[in-house]
């Protein structure tokens, strides 16, 4: 019987949601170190959980069916009042299917899956390590296609479950989008990073690439990430998030890349609530300004804010927002919010009677800039 067979019974019998999840190794160690109760059956000197081993955690009880080298599939049972009779019962069944179980998931993991798991596992070390390694060794290197240059990408997904195939299925999905030349490497759970082919940057059609022989590396880049997230969020996962960054060799800077990758995709998050697509060339302010210890960026925001709450009026919010996407273009802007020019200048003369700032001087918008991201990030903690 599948896991999937018997799922549903399960939660018809106890009343309650069953979700089956696959977490990385490390996720599952950082899960018992934090959980109000641990019951790991008869391998509690060992790394790999055993099947049945239980995590409980406010109200949520997560029980494991089966563990591999770098990940561990769970039923998370969301039920304050299950009974610990109720929670031995699932475990010691477990325990008698433990071959079945064991076996099945051992199969179901293709020779990619199981590489790109011993990848995650030595990112997952050096991540945590005082003094990481940043060149992959040599047993993880096989052949010379992490040699290559490659396009790398942060994917986060905004759904608490993940059901069993998922690594399949995305990798499939990937391909079909990226060319058949993709890595895929399980970080966190709802956290992949992603390795695309540097050929993407290049376009075979001569005409096409006349047409666009002014774009620059970051708007291929942008272009790329933008469309990925349109096919991932309409045929896959629903909501999400993703960072891209320039190409770079997996084999040298797997490590240095995941770093960016996730400060990037934090950044963005933080500062640009509402936006899906990170990009580090995009996020320099943000970056220096998230170094600033919070109470002073708090200090100078209250500061500033005191004359001139006027920034956050919604309309006047929307029109310096545009006015600075459009490289303080007064003509473009206007044509992109349709309305008059006039218009707009009346709103910039305002603007600059309230505060005294004026966006149309660069030490003004700049000042202006940095009050709004410090603004958005207060407003929403």
């Amino acid at each position: 019987m599948s896991t999937t067979d018997w799922l549903k019974p399960l939660q018809h019998i106890l009343n309650c949601p069953v979700h089956l999840v696959t977490k990385s190794l490390a996720d599952w160690h950082d899960l018992i170190k934090d959980a109000d109760a641990v019951w790991l059956g008869d391998k509690t000197a060992s790394s790999i959980p055993a099947e049945g081993a239980r995590a409980e955690k406010a109200g949520k009880t997560s029980i494991v069916i089966a563990s591999a080298d770098a990940s561990v599939e769970l039923i998370e049972i969301d039920k304050p009042s299950l009974q610990t009779s109720e929670k031995e019962l699932i475990s010691w069944t477990l325990q008698l299917n433990r071959e079945p179980v064991t076996e099945k998931a051992g199969t179901a993991q293709s020779e990619t899956e199981r590489s790109a798991l011993k990848l995650s596992e030595w990112i997952q070390k050096q991540l945590e390590s005082d003094e990481p390694a940043y060149s992959l060794p040599d047993h993880l290197t096989t052949g010379s296609r992490l040699f290559n240059e490659m396009i790398p990408f942060l994917l986060v997904t905004e759904q608490t479950n993940t059901k069993q195939g998922t690594y399949a299925e995305l990798e499939k999905l990937l391909r079909s989008f990226l060319s058949d030349d993709v890595l895929l490497i399980p970080l966190k759970s709802q956290e992949w990073l992603i390795w695309g082919s540097a050929s993407l940057l290049r376009d075979e059609d001569a005409e096409a690439f006349e047409e666009q022989e002014d774009e620059s590396l970051e708007d291929s880049l942008a272009s790329i990430g933008s469309g990925l997230h349109e096919m991932l969020a309409s045929e896959w996962i629903g909501e999400c998030h993703l960072a891209v960054a320039y190409p770079a060799v997996p084999a040298k800077g797997m490590v240095e890349t995941t770093i960016l990758l996730r400060e990037t995709l934090n950044l963005g998050r933080k500062f640009h609530v509402g936006t899906n697509i990170h990009l580090p060339w995009m996020l320099q302010l943000e970056r220096l300004l998230n170094a600033i210890p919070e109470t002073q960026r708090t200090k100078y925001l209250e500061q500033s804010l005191k004359r001139a709450d006027f920034f956050v009026e919604s309309e006047m919010l929307s029109t310096i927002e545009t006015f600075f996407a459009l490289d303080c273009n007064v003509s473009e802007t206007a044509k992109k919010l349709y309305i008059h020019r006039n218009t707009l200048l009346y709103r910039l003369d305002k603007l600059k009677q309230e505060t005294g700032l004026d966006v149309r001087q660069f030490r003004d918008a700049v000042l202006v800039k940095i009050i709004l991201l410090l603004y958005k990030v207060t407003k929403r903690n």
